[in-house]
């Protein structure tokens, strides 16, 4: 089965297929023309997949998201960070940072933050004399956030392949996504003092009240569904559906922006999302048991196990390999391929599973914008209409900035453990 598997793996990817299509074909392959296997067994693990109740989380989370997007709240939340840090040096662009980061943890969607926020801050970035290069990298590195901040898509993927904590790995996910955002909050204050860029006037204690009394309602998203899961009252899949109400009630009667006819097309956008996820992640399970059955795991593991004997030396292999799928895959494929080969060598090393969680998609966050195939240049680009060679000066900055923050994240476990520690 594993040499017609790779064969057929090769090929699609070359033809460009989808990564679905690419992985679903390979397993169908490889099990009707490799084994005596009964082909009813492929039908059988497409469904086993997706039957898990923590992956019911997903189109909750997906449509509150859109519903989010929709209703005003990215503006609001864009309103808000400006008037608390829009006057420190760098302020429009830091403002756009935190507003992704705030935007992150209502999407979980990195594309769908850098669309929210940068077609609100592009014009206005520009307006205010920042280099083109400068806001391309902005804007792409801005938005890979959102792969870390729960509510996160691709950490629900990691939880449902491995059976670590879904709750746990969000708290564990808030810390990260805080480390790497306040590595680009730090590069872009030291670029604007360099280049001496303009920044708002400093908010009247008036105009913060009124700008917080305006994002209150988005603001307190993360606060219910991180509050649900840890009070006890909910579980991770309830909190999303309660999270996907409470959008739908903010964005069409408190902001009334989100009208009926908008109701229907974010349903359809999002019953379409859901789709391709829950798809994808259908494909990959069947890819995952020929791996088992054919024992390729065990063969990996045992080889990379018998050359690494510590942390250290696991964890940097692990961060170069998932820095390049990254670049090439969705986050959730990206997951759904390795985390089966890597994640009992890496608990027999000592490595704790959330820890793991949070190393390897804060990786697939950096490789979303590492250059030359990373996903949100591609984004950013249709925001901008830079020419790609054009925008790769002004994300190289944002990426090592980010390198020194996967670093801590990486190598200091007790400090991405300290949440879900406290939360125990």
């Amino acid at each position: 089965m594993v040499p017609i598997l790779l064969v057929c793996l090769l090929v699609l990817f070359i033809s460009s297929a989808p990564i679905m299509v690419a992985l679903g074909l390979s397993g169908f392959f490889s099990l009707i023309f490799g084994s005596d296997v009964d082909a009813m067994i492929i039908v059988q693990r497409l469904i086993g997949g997706i039957d898990s109740f923590a992956l019911m989380a997903l189109p909750f989370f997906i449509f509150a998201a859109n519903l989010m997007d929709s209703g005003g709240l990215s503006k609001r939340l864009l309103d808000w960070a400006r008037a608390l840090i829009g006057h420190v040096c760098g302020g429009i662009a830091a403002s756009t940072q935190l507003a992704s980061m705030f935007f992150g943890a209502l999407s979980g969607s990195s594309p769908a933050t850098i669309i929210a926020i940068g077609k609100l801050m592009y014009p206005e970035l520009q307006e205010r004399k920042y280099p083109k290069k400068f806001i391309a990298g902005l804007l792409a590195s801005s938005g890979s956030v959102a792969l870390v901040i729960p509510p996160s898509v691709t950490i629900i993927v990691f939880c449902v392949t491995t059976g670590v904590s879904v709750g746990k790995c969000f708290m564990a996910g808030i810390t990260a996504g805080i480390i790497l955002g306040i590595s680009s909050l730090v590069y872009i204050y030291f670029f604007a003092k360099k280049h001496n860029l303009p920044r708002d006037k400093k908010a009247t204690g008036k105009e913060l009240f009124i700008a917080t009394k305006r994002a209150a309602a988005a603001l307190m998203v993360p606060v219910i569904i991180l509050g649900g899961i840890y009070s006890g009252i909910c579980t991770p899949t309830e909190s999303a559906a309660v999270s996907a109400v409470y959008a739908l009630l903010i964005g069409m009667f408190v902001y009334k922006e989100l009208t009926l006819k908008r109701l229907w097309q974010v349903a359809v956008e999002s019953a379409i999302s859901c789709a391709q996820v829950l798809v994808l992640i259908s494909a990959a399970t069947v890819l995952a048991w020929i791996l088992t059955v054919s024992q390729v795991s065990t063969m990996v593991t045992n080889t990379l196990l018998a050359g690494v004997t510590s942390k250290f030396t696991f964890l940097l292999i692990l961060n170069l390999i998932l820095l390049v799928m990254g670049m090439f895959m969705d986050g959730s494929a990206a997951i759904l391929i390795i985390a089966p080969l890597v994640f009992n060598m890496g608990v027999s090393l000592g490595v704790d599973g959330v820890h793991m969680c949070i190393v390897m998609i804060s990786n697939l966050a950096l490789g979303m914008y590492t250059p030359p195939f990373g996903m949100n240049l591609f984004v950013t680009n249709s925001i901008t209409k830079m020419d790609m060679m054009d925008m790769l000066p002004g994300v190289w900055p944002f990426l090592v900035a980010n390198l020194i923050s996967l670093l801590i994240i990486t190598y200091c476990p007790d400090l991405i453990m300290l949440l879900p520690n406290l939360v125990g």
